[in-house]
C-alpha cells in the first residue's frame, strides 16, 4: 500500500475496458466493498460496454450497466499496488515498484453469452483469490 493510503488499491488494465476489466472491477467492489481501492481502465477504452457483459453481470445480481469504459491515467498506475492487466500486452505501461499479474482471459468482444459466462466465471475466481490475498482472508 502507498503511504497515503489505508487501503490496498488494485487496477483492473485491458485495451477497450469493455468487458474484462469492468468485470473485474464490479466483482472486487462487490466481494470487496470499501476494503479496497477499485480502479478500471483501458489503453484505448471503446465507446461502451459489451452487453452480453453486462447482462451476465447482472445474472450474479451486479449491475454494470451505468458504468462506462474509462481511459487510463498515470495517477491510477501511480496510485495502485497491484496492476491486473488483461490482454493488452505492449500496450500497457509500466509503472516500476508496482506489482502485476497478468491474467490471460479470452476477450469477450464477440462471443456469445455463454461464452462470456465461462469468462465472468474464471475472473470471478481470479477476483476471489487476489482479494483473500490483498486482504488477508479466505
Amino acid at each position: 500500500m502507498t503511504p497515503i493510503q489505508s487501503k490496498p488499491s488494485i487496477l483492473f488494465l485491458c485495451v477497450h475496458n469493455a468487458g474484462r476489466s469492468q468485470m473485474a472491477a464490479a466483482f472486487a467492489r462487490y466481494l470487496a466493498g470499501d476494503r479496497v481501492v477499485v480502479y478500471s481502465a483501458g489503453t484505448q477504452p471503446g465507446e461502451r460496454l459489451n452487453p452480453a457483459v453486462v447482462e451476465a453481470m447482472l445474472e450474479r445480481g451486479i449491475d454494470i450497466s451505468n458504468e462506462s469504459p474509462q481511459a487510463l491515467t498515470t495517477a491510477m498506475g501511480l496510485d495502485s499496488d497491484v496492476i491486473i492487466t488483461m490482454g493488452c500486452g505492449d500496450a500497457c505501461p509500466v509503472y516500476p515498484g508496482k506489482r502485476y499479474l497478468d491474467w490471460a482471459l479470452s476477450d469477450p468482444a464477440n462471443k456469445s453469452l455463454n461464452e462470456v459466462r465461462a469468462i465472468r466465471d474464471e475472473i470471478e475466481q481470479r477476483v476471489s483469490t487476489i482479494l483473500s490475498d490483498l486482504l488477508g482472508t479466505q
